[in-house]
């Protein structure tokens, strides 16, 4: 999506020589409406989510947790599923790479926050194995 900058143009009121007030300021402009966030269906959010929480798994194993090495390895696997389903999540979305960006950031800590890693990990390794990958 592109962002087309506005730009705001001052009223500028010519002051007579004679006038004893100081005429109001120009009205403050609206402000700009943040963009919509991207919206996507349930399939698109299972990627999101799923690659969020191989990226997760991945990163703990390459640091050697111990709860993240009783997963398959996700190095390989885990990655391709991220690029692929990234490149889809775009495509289909019509996301930016900042919004994809921005989406995985969102669904990681929510995975995290929320506690929930271990409960959506056998969902996701599911989805990882009908991948092909």
């Amino acid at each position: 999506m592109k962002r087309i900058p506005v730009a705001l143009a001052l009223l500028c009121l010519p002051l007579a020589a004679s006038a004893q007030t100081v005429p109001a300021p120009p009205p403050t402009p609206a402000p700009a409406q943040a963009p919509a966030s991207p919206t996507v269906n349930l399939e698109q959010r299972m990627l999101l989510r799923c690659s969020a929480a191989f990226a997760l798994v991945a990163d703990r194993q390459q640091r050697a947790v111990d709860w993240a090495l009783a997963y398959p390895p996700m190095g390989d696997r885990g990655r391709e599923f991220f690029v692929i389903s990234s490149a889809r999540l775009m495509d289909e979305a019509q996301l930016s790479e900042d919004d994809l960006a921005q989406m995985l950031r969102t669904e990681a800590q929510a995975l995290l926050d929320q506690q929930v890693l271990d409960e959506i990990m056998p969902v996701c390794l599911r989805f990882l194995d009908q991948s092909g990958l």
